[in-house]
This record gives C-alpha cells, structure tokens and sequence, in this order.
C-alpha cells in the first residue's frame, strides 16, 4: 500500500510538471508571436519605409547600402529622401502619438536629449561603430593664423555639452544665442581653450560647416569663441562633400564637423592629404537607425519582410 500511495503521488506531481513545462512552453512561444505581430503591424503602418535626410549625407550612403546587405530589407523596404528638419518633424509628430516610426539617426543630437529612443543593433556593422568628430583646417592656416589655429586645435567638448546647446536652440533660442549662453555657463572650458592666445584686430577667418544641428552648434560656439579673441568670423553652410572640398583648396579655413572613421570616410580619404587634421573635438558619435523605445524592436535584422 506505501508503496502504491507514493507511486501514484509521484505521477501526479511529474504529470503536473509536464503541464507547467507545457504552459511555460506556450506562453514564451505566444510572446513571441505577439512580438513578431507587433513588428509587422509596426512596418505596415510605416508603409516599409525609413524616413531619412538629405541625399549625399554619410548615413544616407550607409542606409543605401543597409538596404542591399541585410535580406530583410533588401526584400522591399524603402528610404524616403527628405532633409534633417522634415524628418524632425515627422519623428516628433509620430511621437506625440506614440506611433511607429524609423529614421536615420545620429547622437549628439537634441532629438535623443528631448525623445525617448534606442538604437537599433546593426549585426553586420554597416554604421560602423562609435566614432569622434573632428577638426580640420586647410593647409598654411597655422603660419597664417597661429591664435585661430590654437583654439582650434584645443576645441574639445562632449555629446551632452552639444546636445544642450541644439536644445536650446530647439525650444525657441538662435543657435547663436544658445552657443553665447552655453560659453557663460561653461568659461572652465572655454579657458582651457583659450589661455595664451592673444587677441587680434579683425583678422577675417571662415567656418565650413554642414547643415546638422549638430555642426551649427558647434561652429556657433567655435565662431563665438573666435569673435571674443577679436576674429571677424564668417560661417558658410554647405554640403558635406563642399566641406572637405573647400579647405582642401583653401577657400575656407576650416572646419568642426568631419564625422569618422565611417560617415564622412569616402570623402575624407579623398581630401585628407590636402588639409590639416587637428584631431577629434568630441568623441562617443554615432549613427544608425532609430526608433522610439516604445517601438518592440531590437535590431534591423528583425525588421521584418515585406508581405
């Protein structure tokens, strides 16, 4: 009898482990089917398409070749041309209904100091990894314009000193009088960049930059800086292939806004012997594609097919 009493308890207690096995089983295997339809629900709605910036730019050229290397969005998804402010505008419209939506995306960059957003995994390194921005000057500038030079070569700050300052500028300042105030709340810094150098009479000198957020906060602050050591500062905005091109001929004398090792990579090594590198200005960069983190999606290999 104890012995018939124990046996039937022992299959009780394995048959009910089996169905805690079994609910287990289901319950992971149903989470992951809502994830998966929750994946496909998000790219219908964004109709397969990655909104992104102005053609030319050095993540455009990357989410072309995103497109080609990775099978999922190969099989049909699409990049929409805009500019960084139209995709501005449509990341901050889906957000405030809390609705899908990818971009190509960089840090620094208000948008990460504003929004709630991740990174998607690139297991294939097309983005390439962190990177550093640079400074660089055309050649002679140093015999030129040695007070300029030093500043420029001392320029240094970090993603959340730029990011504060394209906030500002966000919530309804001028990028000028957001780089004035950040240079009043950071003299320590402004300091280091300064100390020794003479002040000059009016010497005309001239900032390339690019039209991201991101490079218009830092040349302001840079020209800023200049304009209080005497400098006549003139900022050019161009297309970043115009950047490289025009100090390397010595049309503009310099620029802070040269993204490496991977988005600015093609243009530079085509320039990079005729202009000066004066080393990274900041360092922890990055680009890829981005997604609110409300988004159930980790990497963009699980983008999912289009149907």
């Amino acid at each position: 009898m104890f012995n018939r009493d124990w046996k039937r308890i022992g299959l009780l207690l394995g048959f009910s482990l089996l169905i805690i096995i079994a609910g287990c089983g289901t319950d992971k295997n149903t989470k992951e089917k809502a994830s998966d339809n929750s994946s496909k629900n998000d790219a219908d709605k964004v109709n397969y398409t990655i909104t992104g910036i102005e053609p030319g730019a050095g993540i455009m050229q990357a989410t072309e070749k995103a497109l080609k290397e990775y099978e999922n969005l190969a099989a049909g998804w699409k990049v929409d041309i805009a500019s960084t402010g139209a995709m501005t505008a449509e990341l901050s419209k889906a957000i405030d209904k809390k609705k899908p939506i990818i971009i190509t995306g960089w840090t620094p960059h208000w948008k990460f100091a504003k929004y709630d957003l991740k990174f998607l995994e690139d297991p294939k390194g097309i983005y390439g990894d962190v990177e550093v921005i640079k400074t660089i000057a055309r050649k002679g500038l140093k015999e030129d314009m040695p007070n300029a030079y030093q500043i420029l070569e001392r320029f240094y700050w970090t993603p959340e000193d730029m990011e504060s300052v394209m906030l500002a500028s966000q919530d309804g300042k001028s990028m000028e009088e957001a780089a004035k105030e950040w240079i009043e709340a950071n003299m320590d810094k402004i300091a280091e960049w300064t100390d020794g150098v003479n002040e000059v009479n009016g010497t005309a000198i001239e900032l390339v930059h690019t039209q991201w957020d991101s490079e218009m906060a830092s040349t302001n602050v840079v020209a800023e800086v200049l304009r209080q050591k005497g400098f006549d500062v003139k900022m050019t905005p161009v297309d970043v292939a115009i950047m490289f091109q025009s100090v390397a001929a010595g049309e503009g004398d310099a620029a802070v806004g040269a993204w490496l090792p991977a988005t600015h990579k093609d243009v530079y090594e085509k320039y990079k012997d005729e202009l000066d590198d004066l080393g990274a200005n900041l360092e922890g960069a990055k680009i890829g594609l981005v997604v609110p983190i409300y988004m159930d999606i980790e990497s963009i290999e699980d983008l999912p097919f289009p149907s």
